[in-house]
Order: C-alpha cells, then structure tokens, then sequence
C-alpha cells in the first residue's frame, strides 16, 4: 500500500516525500508542475504529472495503484494572488478538494491528511491562536482552505473519510543534505527573500513597518522548519491509521520572531552582513501572529528538532549554497 503525496513536487511535499520514504513507505507523487520542481521528487517515488481537477486522470493513478492514505499539499498558497484572482484559487484550491474527495470516495481510501492554514482564522482573537478560535478568513487563500477543511467534515460524516488538518503560518528550512529545498517563481517568503540578499542577488531586505505594538516593533511570525512540518504529517497519517476521530491541529513555534530577529538571525546563520531598510506598512498586516500548538504536541506527539531560528535558516543557507539558482542547477 502506498501513501499519495498531492502537490509533492513543491516545497513542502517534496519534503514530505523524504519523510515518508525515510519512514520505510512506499510513495505516489502526483504533481502538475506549475508551481513544482520535477527535479525536487526522490527518485524512489513514483511520479504522475497530473492535475488535481482533471478527475479522469487523477481516477487513473487511484487505479494503478494501492492507495492507502492522501497528504494534500496541492494548493495555491499566495495572499496577495488571492485577492488578485479568488476565483482561480477556488478553482484550485476548493473545486479540485471535491474532485480528489469523490476519487477518494470511489476508490474507497478513507484517510487524508490536509496542509491547511492558519490563515483560516483571520485577525486572531487570542495570542497564540488556538484550534477553538474563531475562523474568519480575510482573503480567498484563507477562505478557500477553510472552505477545504469543511468539505472534509461532511464528507466525514457522509462517506466515513477520516482527516486531519494542520494548520500553520510559516515554514522554512531545508533538508539538512541540502538536497532539496525551496525555489519559487516569484519568491514571497520572508527567509528565502532574506537569503538572495545574502547572496548578492538583491541590494537589501525591506522590513515593511517599525510601529508595530511589539518589543522591537517589527510585526511577529512564528516559523517552523520544514522537516519538523513533515514529520507532523507523518505522526497525522498514523493518527488516522490508529483509527482516532477527525482532528485539526496548529502547528507552530513556541514563541514568534520579528522581521528585525529574522534578518538579524539570517546574518548569524549565513556570516553576511545583510543589509536591511525599513519601508511602509503592508495593508492587513497583524501585529502578531503565533499558533498555539499545545494539541499536536500533546495528542499527536509532535516534538520539533529546529527550536532555534538561526539553525532553521542554516539549512535553507545550505541549499542556497549548494543550488545558487534553485532547480536550474
């Protein structure tokens, strides 16, 4: 039997498939390519570039192979894009859940493990956000990951698939061979755009906002390395494998960083003296945000290796200097 990993030639399920294959289970890609790298997938794997939407195909591979479990990395996962284009992100995101949900259903696989976000829950109420918060998202990525997480509950109750969804806010890191790692066309994640900085590749990092109601006054992230991610998904799928109740989980650090401890990190993890200027604020950027992730620590015993930021950024350092232009090399 083999676990399905949507999406698993982008940065997250790339990682995902190490994880699994490390953990001695046999691996399904299926992967469109438009945001992944065909070169990110472990050859042990087997590979279909398929889309998610195209139900014919996607029946296909659940016919060629024993599928046991899903993971779902398969979505698109920029906010400003989202608010640009919801409708291609419902299209995407939400359309393409009720397309793998009635493979599912058909090739009776009753277990999925979803990347879901913590951007469901909007502007938080508390500090750290907990799983009973409210979810009010403020963008169609959010909107569209909460709409996914739901389809899941009544498919639930109406097919019997069991799920799991982790919500989380940012990742970073690498594979510490430096095998793998992130690459995307545009770059709009905080560490990989502070490390082109480090390597010559942009001038400087822009801070955006110093009067943010926190200690150093720089808005606050919490930020999870990359393996500690995947290998939540794992304990998730052998969650569901134990045969526990439908679940979501956040998925975080305990304590968040500023942009400015970011960047001073960086300069720590890398030995560049990185050069950085604050600009204005971004529209709908919180002061803080941070996940509470007491549950998956408690019910899924998730124990993360990367607590210190400076060693996160280190691995994605190593990628960086092992792949100077990403996938291209």
């Amino acid at each position: 039997m083999s676990v399905l990993v949507l999406g698993g030639a982008g940065y997250i399920g790339s990682h995902m498939v190490k994880q699994l294959l490390a953990d001695g289970q046999e691996v399904v890609v299926v992967d469109n390519l438009v945001k992944g790298h065909r070169a990110a997938v472990d050859s042990r794997a087997k590979f279909y570039e398929v889309d998610l939407r195209d139900k014919a195909a996607l029946s296909a591979v659940f016919e060629q192979e024993q599928i046991e479990a899903v993971v779902h990395f398969a979505a698109f996962s920029i906010v400003p894009e989202s608010v640009a284009e919801p409708l291609k992100y419902f299209d995407n995101n939400t359309a393409g859940m009720v397309t793998l949900l009635e493979v599912m259903n058909e090739h009776d696989v009753k277990q999925i493990v979803f990347s879901s976000t913590a951007a469901t829950y909007g502007n938080p109420v508390h500090i750290p956000i907990k799983e009973t918060d409210p979810q009010n998202p403020i963008n169609p990525y959010g909107e569209s990951k909460l709409m996914m997480e739901k389809m899941m509950a009544w498919a639930d109750q109406a097919y019997g698939i069991k799920w799991v969804a982790l919500r989380y806010f940012n990742v970073a890191g690498a594979i510490e061979d430096g095998s793998i790692g992130e690459d995307h066309e545009p770059e709009t994640h905080l560490v990989p755009i502070i490390l082109q900085a480090a390597a010559g590749k942009r001038p400087y990092i822009e801070m955006f906002g110093d009067d943010y109601q926190t200690p150093d006054g720089f808005n606050v992230r919490d930020y999870v390395h990359v393996m500690d991610l995947t290998a939540a998904h794992l304990l998730a799928l052998n969650y569901l494998k134990e045969g526990h109740d439908s679940a979501a989980f956040n998925l975080g650090s305990a304590t968040g960083f500023s942009v400015k401890e970011m960047v001073a990190a960086a300069r720590e993890a890398t030995g560049v003296d990185i050069q950085a200027k604050v600009g204005p604020r971004r529209a709908g950027d919180p002061d803080i945000l941070v996940a509470d992730s007491t549950a998956a620590r408690e019910v899924l015993g998730w124990q993360p290796q990367f607590d210190n930021v400076a060693d996160i950024i280190k691995t994605a350092w190593h990628w960086v200097e092992m792949h100077p232009n990403g996938y291209e090399d």
